[in-house]
């Protein structure tokens, strides 16, 4: 083959590869414009049906104690999200605020207290040779990271909720940019002006 059609025939395949890839670009943590109904008790559910209703990074991260990249692709769209709700992308359960977010630079999406504290159960792990607290949903028992303490952080708790974006559904917050109408004098409203 002529070495320029195939040089030529390289470059075009990649210039596909590159626009198909800018084309499927998608948020890596779940966004949701509606904040999901939160479950009203706990949610109980076989690996069957987890497995059909997460996606492979969910599961991974919710039912098998998985972690992600530090520095990765979410943390790096955590860190440009704006106000907004942290929700389990499991049970829809509401966790985390933006009010409550900070960057601690650890690589993974932080806050210093939960949202809902009920919605969150801290739990002793004594995995990899070290003991640690972690981070569990309390509707559906996903895990979700893990919390530290005492790490001089200028914070209102000192803590550091250290949790895995994928395992978090992001609703940003609407903005209130409706204009108030005036309101009407009530006894203009009841009577109209004669003329």
């Amino acid at each position: 083959m002529n070495p320029i059609r195939s040089l030529t025939a390289l470059l075009f395949s990649i210039t596909l590869t590159a626009c198909s890839a800018e084309d499927n670009k998608t948020p890596v943590m779940e966004t949701k414009t509606e904040i999901p109904a939160e479950p009203g008790g706990k949610v109980v559910k076989t690996d069957e049906e987890w497995k059909k209703e997460l996606t492979p990074e969910q599961y991974r991260i919710l039912r098998e104690a998985g972690t992600e990249r530090a520095n990765g692709e979410v943390y790096k769209e955590f860190k440009h999200q704006g106000k907004g709700t942290y929700h389990c992308a499991g049970c829809n359960a509401l966790l985390f605020s933006s009010d409550q977010k900070f960057d601690s630079g650890c690589g993974w999406p932080s806050f210093y207290d939960p949202a809902k504290a009920e919605n969150v159960t801290l739990k002793r792990d004594t995995t990899l040779g070290m003991t640690r607290i972690e981070v569990i949903c309390a509707k559906c028992e996903g895990h979700l990271g893990h919390v530290f303490e005492g790490e001089g952080f200028d914070t209102p708790t000192d803590k550091r909720f250290c949790i895995n974006g994928g395992g978090l559904i992001y609703v940003p917050a609407k903005e209130a940019a409706k204009e108030e109408k005036p309101v009407k004098d009530e006894k203009s409203a009841a009577k109209p002006e004669e003329k």
